[in-house]
């Protein structure tokens, strides 16, 4: 209670005679004590009292500084009358500055400071908190020091200690005569210069006896000074408040220890040896203290859990249980980045780069096991395809840039990152041991992650079963190997018998490996330098051909000013390029020679430089996407678009870049975004314009208006995925995919949002960044197109500048095309009028599609058409045939294509038009304009899912017929299914019922199969393809059959691939399907002696899970079986429900711990009794075990979010695990709580690593969601460790579960808790309490950062 100020000093009056008269008297401590508490009861004061103490130091220093007073004090402190906190506060700033003529106080000072400075009573002050952290922050000047509120007990109690430690630190030094190490001497206390401010009365007349002890104690005291701090570094309690101010304040910690090695350094100069050992002593005791930080090993209800593989070999049979299966999420990651049907939204660069840093920090393993591991999956991941199936999908060149591109850029980008650090090391305190310890770490041999690097490509040498090369690249291997041996070879002065290589010698067995492309390609990206080919086994054992003399690269010729004829430039087509500045020579002829150099360097940048080569891939595709965006010549002054004087260049680069696997890389490299941004100009400015003479080059190749505008139309629509059906365009679920993923706009979005985040990119270390990795993040890639004519909003098309946004109102007739495309997914068609423009063109095409097909009758009409509008019977000539074609801008003829197919398809409804001539009039259509086919899918599709056509019979008569081999697609379907334990009875083979399909599937289908495969169609295949799957894939069975049969037929070479990608169709439709294959799954990569697919699970590990891609060997027979897991990397992506999958994953991973550690059990202890299953007794068994739980829960995880993302992790968070643990789902009576605290850690590590994968462990664009997600999933442990609600599972699986959850977290992902709550954390850090285990709560307080420091504070002396 307030006391007002009469009152208050008639009670400081009366407390001070009361003390003199007790010194007077000799009264006992003791009895001083109780009249005090008197007096303050009297008052009205609050026990422990602000005022008592500041009465009393302001009494005893110095007017009453007698032996007494501080006994007094002493006993007021030890029985809280005083505040600990407070009265050390105020004796610090009045002590130390006058310790020389007061030893006497100094020494006691040190003495209380020794007792109560780590005193439990600490923080006593509930009552008067706000009273004690004002009068401490007044007594040391803390907020004015620190330069921040001082507001909080925990904080005031950090920061006093550090002040008193600081301060003692310089009074001793200073004492011994050291001098810091600036002018004036900072003194974080008082600020004083060592001159004593005041004067303080000393007897003259003091005898010799007193002077001398005076002596001894200004002597000791510095000594003392030095013992009480180390003391209160080895204690618990203060080395931990000292983490915290190590961990909040590290400029002011920097300071402290510069000026403490200044001191250590000063000392042996002068020859002070006590001085000297104290200091490095004091500097140990300091760094051995704050440095105890939390480690689950030491836990010691999961410390048989985390260190279970110590024993264990590296990469234990390369397929089996052992270290390898941790690195199985690079795996999956891998096979997902070939899987065309997502659209990525960054490069595969940056994911596979976050990846690596949170699979290191989950698995606990060094960076060489690390980069090792994802060698050896990137190795797997190309052998799994050296023969892959024909078929328009990615196939062996995608896999190599992943492995030989995407690899290697990813750990140049982590390797980066940690030298930045250590560039910044000479900025950084000595004392700085957050940052020192790690650059320690770094400077240890293979602790560095480039040493590591190194090293593990070093081992990579050893794995000759992965490192033997597909045939396409036998030559390529042999090449790295003979420019390896010429060098090592004349570095040895020897005569090189290295130079009979050829590049045309294909023979495996000149020893070029994988081994080989691995290390050429980290060299380009200075990851290792030539010294690689001096190690051991590189060059040393090759055997090689000598017949022949290695060929001079064409490059080199043209770098020294060759002519570009057509000799050289199809050799330079067939040969990538080595370096940059080759590309750039290139592409400036591309930009500025004439047009017919502009299509030969277009072409050469757009062949084996962009697809193959490998070490310049990078800047391949840079380059690739700037001639998208050519800048305008400098003579150039017209009203119209550049643009349309380099169609001949444009042209060339679309046709380049529309094969699968160039679009594929072009989507590993993130840079979807920026094509799209390039094709719209392109597309509106060509679409615009009416069609003139096509221009002829001296190949003989006609270039027109409309192929230059079809290319880039239907590239464009390939990016954005607008040929999926309907109903996929709309919500699936929280977490599925979402509707604007689908949508145009999203991949403006998605450039916009680049291009933000690169201006925000103001750092020089990130600018150096960036200027290397261009192609790796999109925005820096918009950021290089300086010249390019991309139309942002307000500004007219062809004149904008990439540096601002896009929108889609910049592109007005693209707008309108969009907008119609849209309006025919959500509706018919309607609302069309006689007399428009629209009605006019299509009128016309139709004139031109069908004038051979009625004999004077009327057979298809636009909608609103009379009988004069009629078409009827032409058998003009070719120039009224060319008379016929509508010549009018594209944009024009798109926007009649609909009411065309819709005409022409209501006509063939009602028996007007044969189908025949059906396919055949739409084949002119596309013929025509190749850009209507996109307004043709778009329709199609959409009327299939409407299901208002009837269906059309594929009898061979009207529509082609699958019936030749539609029982052998629907049997080898069934049997790709049976041998990935998937059974499906409601998949029919045979039968007698006539083989039918929706009329606009039919049209579709037969549209399809009239296209030709070849090099100029790929634009065509590649919207056409897709669309016609997902579109039968939509519809009941046998749709897809009949579909798949139809085109085998077509292209026999395709026929597996046909089957394989056929039997995805039963996944969309039937979950029971999708949950036969994650348990076969499950079940091949355990191993399980219990699985049907006994001839895929032997040995379990990576090589069951994924086989060997689509055919384990060329089988005579045909397929081999597939494996379950590479059957459901192809799978997954068509799943229309994924909401499922979360709980069906969560449940297998339980399983198999229940399943696992049961048979671990039994197979080493036998059936003994409880006791047998005890923790400490069969070890073995339990390591066993947990080291296939533990790939279990990495199974659960890599398929969890390679099915859904993020979108299903945040499920997996907020959802399904609060379920399972409040239901208690699957809950079987136990025989031991070993087995529970399997299960928990198995859930524990399968939650941390699904958050890890899907968010990363550092702070990132996901940092904001994923911090709402982590505070909603730790809130509900909250309101369970509260008793708020109870859970249904076994309390030692929930216990296990919440322990190995939170310590991996501190662990693995100490950036997810500084985006904690802070009453969450506190919440949490009392339950832990509650659970003894206040070491783990501390870390988790210590983990939320300043804001948390308090809190932390806190805790720490509460225990």
């Amino acid at each position: 209670m307030d006391v007002d100020s009469s009152s208050l000093q008639q009670w400081q009056q009366k407390v001070l005679e009361l003390t003199l008269l007790s010194q007077e008297r000799g009264d006992p401590a003791l009895l001083w004590g109780v009249e005090v508490t008197k007096c303050l009861l009297e008052a009205g004061l609050q026990v422990p009292s602000v005022e008592l103490g500041q009465l009393l130091i302001s009494n005893l220093c110095w007017s009453n500084n007698g032996p007494m007073l501080w006994k007094y004090i002493e006993q007021a402190m030890r029985t809280q009358l005083l505040n600990s906190l407070h009265i050390l506060a105020l004796l610090t700033s009045r002590v130390i500055p006058y310790r020389q003529p007061q030893p006497e106080a100094y020494r006691l000072y040190l003495e209380l400071l020794n007792r109560y400075a780590i005193s439990s009573a600490f923080l006593d002050v509930a009552s008067s908190q706000e009273k004690t952290v004002k009068a401490v922050d007044e007594a040391l000047q803390l907020s004015q020091i620190f330069g921040t509120p001082v507001t909080e007990l925990g904080q005031t109690a950090v920061l006093f200690l550090f002040t008193v430690i600081s301060d003692l630190l310089d009074a001793t030094a200073e004492d011994w005569g050291l001098q810091a190490g600036w002018s004036e001497k900072q003194c974080i206390l008082t600020g004083s210069t060592g001159q004593y401010d005041m004067e303080i009365d000393v007897e003259n007349d003091i005898n010799e006896k007193r002077h001398r002890h005076q002596e001894n104690l200004r002597r000791t005291n510095p000594v003392m000074a030095m013992e009480v701090i180390g003391k209160l570094m080895e204690h618990k309690r203060t080395s931990s408040l000292l983490r915290l101010a190590r961990q909040n304040m590290p400029e002011q910690w920097s300071g402290l220890f510069q000026r403490l090695k200044l001191y250590e350094s000063q000392s042996s100069l002068s020859n002070s040896k006590t001085a000297t050992e104290l200091f490095i002593q004091l500097s140990c005791c300091i760094q051995r203290g704050i440095s105890q930080e939390f480690q689950p090993s030491q836990h010691r209800t999961i410390r048989a859990l985390i260190d279970t593989e110590s024993s264990t070999s590296l990469f234990e049979h390369n397929h089996g249980v052992g270290r390898a299966a941790s690195w199985l999420p690079f795996d999956m990651f891998m096979e997902d980045a070939m899987e065309g049907k997502q659209l990525p939204t960054t490069s595969a660069i940056e994911i596979l780069a976050e990846l690596i840093k949170s699979l290191q920090a989950v698995n606990g393993a060094s960076w060489q096991e690390t980069f090792l591991g994802l060698w050896i999956a990137a190795l797997r991941f190309v052998q799994r395809e050296r023969d892959p199936l024909e078929g328009p999908v990615p196939h062996l060149d995608t896999r190599l840039s992943i492995l030989l591109s995407i690899t290697p850029l990813a750990v140049m980008k982590i390797i980066e990152e940690e030298e930045r650090i250590l560039q910044s090391e000479g900025n950084i305190a000595i004392g700085d041991f957050a940052t020192m310890n790690k650059l320690d770490k770094v400077r240890k041999g293979l602790g560095t992650r480039r040493a590591a690097s190194v090293s593990s490509l070093k081992i990579l040498g050893q794995f000759e079963g992965l490192l033997v090369p597909p045939q396409s690249v036998v030559s390529a291997a042999n090449q790295a190997a003979a420019k390896a041996a010429n060098l090592v070879s004349s570095l040895d002065g020897r005569n090189a018998s290295f130079d009979g290589l050829s590049s045309n010698d294909n023979s495996s067995r000149t020893g070029g490996n994988m081994w080989h492309l691995i290390v050429e390609a980290c060299i380009a990206r200075r990851l290792v330098d030539s010294s690689a080919y001096i190690w051991p086994g590189y060059v040393g054992e090759l055997v090689l051909p000598h017949s022949t003399a290695v060929e001079a690269s064409p490059w080199s010729a043209f770098m020294e000013g060759a002519t570009l004829s057509v000799s050289l430039k199809n050799t330079l087509i067939a040969t990538p390029a080595s370096s940059l500045a080759e590309l750039e020579k290139v592409y400036h002829i591309a930009i500025n020679g004439l047009d017919e150099e502009r299509i030969a360097a277009a072409s050469i940048l757009c062949g084996a430089s962009l697809i193959r080569g490998w070490n310049v891939q990078e800047h391949t595709v840079r380059l690739v996407v700037k001639l998208l965006s050519p800048p305008a010549p400098p003579e150039y002054h017209g009203s119209g678009s550049h643009l349309v004087a380099y169609a001949p260049l444009l042209y060339t680069v679309l046709l380049g870049v529309t094969s699968t696997d160039t679009v594929h890389v072009l989507s590993l490299y993130g840079l979807f975004p920026e094509v799209a941004v390039a094709l719209m100009p392109i597309c509106e400015i060509f679409g615009s314009i009416s069609p003139t003479v096509p221009q002829t080059l001296n190949s003989g190749e006609d270039i027109s208006v409309y192929m230059v505008f079809s290319c880039a139309f239907l590239l464009l629509l390939r990016l954005w995925k607008f040929y999926r059906p309907p109903h996929e365009h709309c919500l699936l679920g929280k977490g599925a995919p979402v509707a604007s993923e689908l949508a145009l706009e999203y991949l403006l979005l998605l450039r916009n949002n680049h291009l933000a985040s690169s201006f925000n990119t103001t750092s020089e270390n990130s600018t150096k960044e960036n200027d290397q990795y261009l192609v790796e993040r999109p925005s820096v890639l918009g950021s290089n197109l300086p010249e390019a004519k991309i139309p942002v909003k307000g500004q007219i098309p062809g004149t904008s500048s990439p540096t601002q946004p896009v929108f889609i109102d910049s592109f007005p007739k693209f707008k309108a095309w969009y907008c119609q495309h849209k309006a025919c997914i959500a509706s018919t068609l309607s609302g069309l009028v006689r007399g428009n423009p629209v009605h006019q063109i299509a009128d016309r095409l139709l004139n031109m599609m069908y004038r051979k097909t009625s004999k004077g009758g009327t057979l298809v009409s636009t909608p609103g058409a009379s009988t004069s509008s009629s078409l009827t019977s032409s058998s003009g000539s070719i120039g009224e045939e060319a008379s016929l074609r509508p010549l009018l801008p594209a944009w024009d003829i798109l926007g009649a294509v609909p009411f065309v197919v819709d005409a022409v398809l209501t006509a063939c409804a009602h028996g007007r038009l044969l189908p025949r001539e059906l396919t055949t009039g739409l084949r002119d259509l596309v013929d025509f304009l190749p850009a209507s086919l996109a307004a043709i899918v778009s329709y199609f599709t959409a009327e299939v899912t409407r299901g208002v056509w009837k269906p059309a019979s594929m009898n061979g008569t009207d529509w082609p017929s699958p019936a030749a081999n539609l029982q052998n697609i629907e049997a080898e379907i069934k049997e790709v299914l049976a041998a990935t334990g998937v059974h499906v009875p409601s998949l029919m083979v045979g039968g007698n019922a006539p083989a039918t399909l929706p009329l606009p599937l039919a049209a579709l289908v037969s549209l399809t199969i009239t296209f030709k495969l070849d090099k100029a169609s790929e634009f065509l295949h590649g919207v056409a393809g897709p669309a016609l799957e997902s579109t039968a894939a939509g519809r009941p069975w046998p749709s897809t059959p009949i579909v798949a049969a139809l085109w085998a037929q077509k292209v026999r070479r395709w026929h597996d691939y046909i089957v394989f990608f056929s039997s995805r169709t039963v996944f969309k439709q039937d979950k029971h399907a999708v949950v036969q294959l994650l348990r076969s799954c499950f079940a091949a990569a355990l191993g399980s002696s219990n699985s049907l697919m006994s001839k895929l699970t032997v040995h379990g590990g990576v090589g069951a899970l994924l086989g060997h891609g689509f055919r384990s060997h060329l089988a005579p027979g045909g397929m081999s079986p597939v494996a379950p897991g590479f059957l459901y990397m192809r799978t997954n992506r068509a799943i229309y429900d994924i909401m499922f999958i979360t709980e069906e994953i969560l449940s297998l991973v339980v399983e198999a711990a229940r399943g696992l550690s049961t048979m671990g059990m039994n197979e080493q202890c036998g059936q003994t009794g409880k006791s047998a299953y005890r923790l400490k007794s069969c070890q073995l068994s339990l390591a066993t075990a947990m080291a296939k739980v533990k790939q279990a829960s990495t199974l659960g995880a890599s398929l969890l979010c390679v099915t859904g993302g993020s979108g299903l992790v945040q499920m997996l968070y907020q959802e399904t695990l609060p379920t399972w643990f409040l239901s208690g789902n699957g809950t079987k009576p136990r025989i031991g709580s070993n087995l529970s605290i399997l299960e928990g850690y198995a859930i524990a590590h399968f939650s941390i690593l699904c958050g890890a994968c899907a968010w990363g462990i550092n702070n990132s664009s996901l940092s904001k969601k994923r911090a709402q997600i982590i505070n909603y999933h730790l809130e509900f442990m909250v309101s369970a460790l509260q008793e708020k609600i109870s859970v249904g599972c076994e309390h030692a699986t929930w216990r296990t579960y919440v322990l190995g959850f939170l310590s991996m977290m501190i662990t693995c992902a100490p950036n997810w808790i500084s985006d904690v709550n802070l009453e969450t954390l506190r919440k949490l850090a009392t339950g832990l309490r509650r659970w003894r285990e206040p070491e783990l709560a501390l870390a988790l307080l210590e983990g939320g950062g300043r804001t948390a420091m308090s809190a932390a504070a806190e805790f720490v002396m509460s225990f």
